[in-house]
């Protein structure tokens, strides 16, 4: 099972969002969905985008939020969960939740190169307003609050950038020198290029040290449960009350 980017209360959340709409989890969803999940072999659910409280057991978690990895406590509800964090220093925070294994952000490379263009412009800031709002970006252009292609396309005509996480590494694509600006992150060489297709690599050697080399034959019989569409059972932690979670993808 999958719980993504069109599941049913992530867009009514997303569409709710405002300018914080285009926020780069919602575009690693789609870049996981179609270029890593089916390069991985594993029985485990899938979780990509963050839904407060909604999960599955024997599960794929991404972790998208490094800033307050706390809002993830809602997690120790299900069991033997693995957690996939972008930023090292963000496993130790969620230790107590699951498995955390590191798994550098990655990039659709093709994808991003087709935005190539000769360089016309010196210096950007490039990210959400959120992330700037205290900075003296005052003096220098921003670029923020617009969908991925119309992103891409601006950042492509500059010289350097201050970004972090998929923005630096688009941007790096791109030819751009990356600038630093946020204090947990002082060193751009943190941000290095890695196409989607690699990190299901790394993802796939990570899961077999957890769960050993994945066997095929459960292959067929997830796939025939799935189809079902049918509910389990399953007990809280935290009332010990038998509760119902449909576990077929949301719709």
């Amino acid at each position: 099972m999958i719980l993504d980017h069109t599941n049913r209360k992530y867009r009514m959340l997303r569409n709710a969002s405002g300018a914080n709409k285009h926020n780069g989890a919602f575009y690693y969803s789609q870049e996981i969905v179609r270029n890593i999940i089916p390069r991985v072999k594993t029985d485990r659910n899938w979780v990509t985008v963050k839904v407060q409280g909604e999960a599955f057991d024997h599960c794929i978690y991404f972790v998208h939020n490094n800033m307050h990895p706390e809002t993830y406590e809602w997690l120790k509800d299900y069991d033997d969960v693995v957690l996939v964090c972008g930023v090292p220093e963000t496993m130790d925070k969620v230790r107590h939740l699951g498995t955390p294994i590191y798994l550098p952000l990655s990039i659709d490379v093709a994808e991003v190169e087709a935005y190539k263009r000769p360089k016309t412009k010196d210096i950007a800031f490039v990210g959400r307003y959120s992330k700037r709002i205290s900075m003296p970006m005052w003096q220098i252009d921003c670029i923020e609050n617009m969908s991925r292609d119309k992103l891409l396309a601006a950042v492509a005509e500059y010289e350097r950038v201050y970004a972090v996480g998929r923005c630096a590494l688009e941007a790096r694509c791109l030819g751009c020198e990356i600038l630093p600006y946020d204090p947990r992150y002082p060193d751009p060489e943190l941000w290095q290029v890695l196409d989607n297709a690699e990190a299901a690599e790394i993802l796939q050697k990570e899961l077999d040290k957890i769960d050993g080399p994945f066997d095929e034959t459960k292959r067929a019989g997830d796939q025939a449960e799935c189809s079902t569409g049918r509910v389990r059972k399953r007990k809280t932690r935290t009332t010990g009350k038998a509760v119902q979670r449909n576990t077929a993808r949301d719709k």
